[in-house]
């Protein structure tokens, strides 16, 4: 009887391990999906949307990137106008991974990046504006943040499309010094 079970769970055994080297070796990749593959620890490939083959054991999903279009909340901050006037600006980022090496590697968090990007840009945007030119001119603010996060962002594997204002509120500094 002891040989019985010995001889069924040699089978059952092989089975399961079967299954585990399959499982680990074949990868179904979905559309808009990339998924960054480490061998040993180390970069090896990007792979796209398709049927993939692992080494089991040696190659690990490091990474699955989202290469869709992404919107962050870009939180409220202040910003100082040229003509002294404090103004409380929110908006919202558009973007997508156009490198997904890049994104996984270049930065630790890059929607947190690009957020602390878009609110820096601005506020030096603002900064050179007055009041009167700021709700005029903001489709030009829109386009120029857009460019500045570009440039920043491009080591990032990151592309920013659109940055949209949704909301500006002003304060006057010289009333409130007085």
């Amino acid at each position: 009887m002891d040989f019985f079970f010995n001889f069924l769970s040699v089978p059952v055994i092989l089975g399961i391990a079967i299954v585990v080297v399959a499982y680990k070796t074949i990868a179904i990749v979905p559309q808009n999906l990339a998924l960054v593959v480490e061998r040993l620890g180390k970069y090896h490939s990007t792979r796209s949307a398709g049927l993939t083959i692992l080494i089991p054991f040696i190659d690990r999903v490091a990474a699955r990137q989202d290469l869709r279009e992404q919107a962050v909340d870009v939180p409220s901050q202040s910003a100082i106008t040229k003509d002294n006037i404090t103004l409380g600006v929110d908006g919202i980022v558009y973007y997508r991974i156009v490198d997904a090496e890049k994104a996984t590697y270049g930065v630790e968090d890059f929607e947190f990046a690009v957020t602390q990007l878009a609110q820096t840009t601005m506020r030096s945007e603002l900064g050179k504006l007055e009041l009167d030119r700021t709700f005029e001119e903001r489709d030009t603010l829109n386009i120029k943040i857009v460019e500045s996060i570009n440039q920043a962002s491009a080591p990032w594997g990151i592309q920013l499309l659109r940055y949209e204002i949704k909301d500006i509120t002003g304060q006057d500094l010289t009333k409130r010094n007085s």
